[in-house]
């Protein structure tokens, strides 16, 4: 059964992130400029004043937070902030996408254009304290995640409708050119948020297709979870067990006849994933 976990609408949800120290979801509204916390005694909403759109935990009640200029350490029983780094601070055309930790305690982190302008997204890592890009030159960097381990790291551009690999080497950069992982453009899919599970088979949202899709370390498709809404953005893993998928919409964009875009799904699953990965500073 697909439950909806938070009724809660987000014009653009995002990157939900399982705390395994707190036993908590925590996810975006970038549009809305919100952060969001649910666990079994409620839901709690933080509004921001500028853009944030992905997120990494550090401890119990600390949170890196990706917002349109920069990074930075949150304390949500505080409530303040402390910059870690910047981040296309002078460029007030773009804004922070996609993100995700490593398994080396850096943090991958993606921009694009406000208005999705062809070629003005990129990649960085932050990692050491500083920012390094990586990639350049796409459009909606999207599908930033690990396989089990730290052989590979993912990432897309939902404009391009691929997923790239790259093989990373024993600090966590990438050791040579990516290659193509997925290409979805013949059959018109959009990779949006991804989302590697235990066994290193890749879960891809495809948003406007209501579903998330799996496919294999060989990128061969599995399965394919379908929810209630068109608008997919983004999966996790949480729960105790690690075995609930969690999926954020976007109610930016939905017809009238998909009245559920904007709220956060969990389906149990018969798959297990990865503890997600601590942001060391």
């Amino acid at each position: 059964m697909h439950a909806i976990y938070s009724d809660t609408l987000c014009d653009l949800g995002e990157s939900p992130l399982w705390h395994p120290e707190e036993g908590a979801l925590y996810w975006v509204d970038i549009i809305g400029k919100k952060l969001l916390r649910r666990d079994t005694r409620g839901e709690r909403i933080w509004h921001w004043d500028r853009h944030i759109s992905a997120l990494g935990w550090v401890d119990a009640g600390k949170l890196l937070v990706a917002t349109e200029t920069d990074l930075v350490l949150f304390d949500t029983g505080t409530e303040t902030e402390t910059r870690l780094a910047e981040l296309e601070e002078t460029r007030s055309e773009t804004r922070s996408n996609d993100g995700r930790a490593d398994p080396w305690g850096g943090f991958w982190i993606s921009t694009m254009a406000k208005d999705k302008a062809e070629g003005a997204g990129a990649i960085y890592r932050f990692f050491g304290g500083e920012v390094r890009k990586l990639y350049d030159g796409m459009s909606i960097p999207n599908s930033i995640c690990f396989a089990p381990g730290g052989a590979y790291a993912y990432f897309g551009d939902s404009d391009a409708h691929v997923v790239r690999r790259v093989t990373l080497d024993e600090a966590g950069w990438p050791a040579r050119a990516p290659e193509t992982f997925l290409d979805l453009s013949p059959e018109g899919l959009r990779p949006d948020g991804a989302v590697v599970d235990s066994h290193g088979n890749l879960w891809s949202a495809q948003a406007g297709d209501g579903r998330v899709a799996c496919y294999t370390p060989e990128g061969r498709f599995m399965t394919a979870a379908g929810f209630a809404s068109g608008q997919t953005t983004c999966p996790a893993f949480g729960g105790a067990d690690l075995k609930t998928l969690f999926v954020t919409t976007a109610a930016e964009g939905a017809g009238a006849d998909d009245p559920l875009a904007g709220v956060t799904f969990a389906v149990p699953m018969g798959f297990s994933g990865q503890r997600a990965n601590r942001v060391v500073l």
